[in-house]
């Protein structure tokens, strides 16, 4: 099942709480802005934060590990484990905490019942999409004025008639709360509505099957195990121009399988934390809006660390200076 909801904030040394309205508490000016050009935080592999080490291994993953998970589990997943989680926070604390865009990698295990659908990260997840999206949807009703991005992407083991199935579920679940495709809408708009999901979904018949969903959301992902390369990336990304609609900016390391397998005493965590000081100048210094250089969803790995998603959300004040 998918996570519980968090408990209350007194009392609670995370998540920090003080961003769980921070849509509604925005100037007044920023309401009428796009949602593609204010600066939103967003959590990169959301749902890892449910995996453990009884999760399989995923179908797509390189022959050489599916071979080591079968001849030493013992020793292959907690090792893969390490390098598949991405989150500490929970959703419903990832919400709280200011994130707003929540990249969602959804699959269908063989070995799985015929309709149960889990979040996937090398492993796949304990949580089941449905219960997901309902905490989701029943943390919206506690926040009206709060809007979430959400992509679901990766589809992996997904059939047509699954896809039908999980877009039904999504129409089911957020009903009226989920903006059509068309222009992309303001704060201001979105209330006026009532609306408060626009989900990204990353496979092109379902789309044209379904006004409810948009087109997949452009990831600058750098595929970088340093910072500073990562930086080098995401500034040549700028050069080119932004793209016309939503986007995110990711600033989340990544290494290869030959690494990870090296060294079995790490994990991404210790990778991560020490960069996030670096990844955390370089988002003070972005700022969002219309132009070519600016940026709009920046999304990271350990979203309750070092104030970054402060930081993202800090910076639509750059809005107000024009």
């Amino acid at each position: 099942m998918g996570g519980q909801a968090s408990a209350p904030c007194p009392g609670s040394p995370r998540p920090d709480c003080r961003n769980q309205d921070w849509m509604s508490q925005l100037c007044p000016r920023l309401w009428d802005v796009p949602l593609h050009q204010l600066s939103i935080p967003g959590s990169h592999d959301t749902m890892t934060y449910c995996l453990n080490r009884k999760s399989p291994i995923a179908q797509d993953q390189p022959r050489l590990l599916q071979l080591l998970a079968k001849v030493l589990p013992c020793v292959t997943r907690p090792v893969v484990l390490k390098w598949s989680v991405t989150q500490g926070l929970n959703v419903t604390e990832q919400l709280d905490t200011g994130v707003r865009y929540l990249d969602l990698r959804v699959a269908h295990m063989l070995e799985g019942s015929e309709k149960n659908l889990h979040f996937v990260h090398m492993l796949y997840t304990t949580a089941l999409v449905e219960d997901t999206l309902t905490e989701i949807s029943e943390w919206l009703e506690q926040h009206p004025r709060e809007v979430v991005i959400l992509a679901c992407r990766n589809f992996q083991g997904l059939t047509e008639d699954l896809h039908e199935y999980l877009v039904a579920c999504i129409k089911n679940i957020f009903g009226d709360m989920l903006c059509p495709r068309g222009e992309l809408p303001t704060l201001r708009q979105l209330w006026a509505r009532g609306q408060q999901v626009l989900l990204s979904y990353e496979h092109e018949g379902a789309v044209r099957r379904h006004r409810e969903l948009w087109p997949g959301i452009p990831y600058w992902w750098a595929d970088q195990a340093k910072a500073q390369e990562l930086i080098r990336y995401l500034e040549a990304m700028k050069g080119c121009g932004r793209p016309g609609g939503l986007f995110v900016a990711g600033i989340n390391l990544t290494e290869n399988l030959q690494y990870v397998l090296a060294h079995p005493s790490q994990s991404l965590r210790t990778l991560t934390l020490p960069s996030l000081p670096a990844l955390r100048a370089w988002v003070r210094e972005q700022s969002p809006g219309p132009g070519p250089r600016c940026t709009n969803i920046i999304a990271g790995d350990f979203v309750g660390a070092a104030d970054v998603v402060a930081e993202v959300i800090a910076l639509n004040q750059k809005l107000l200076r024009g």
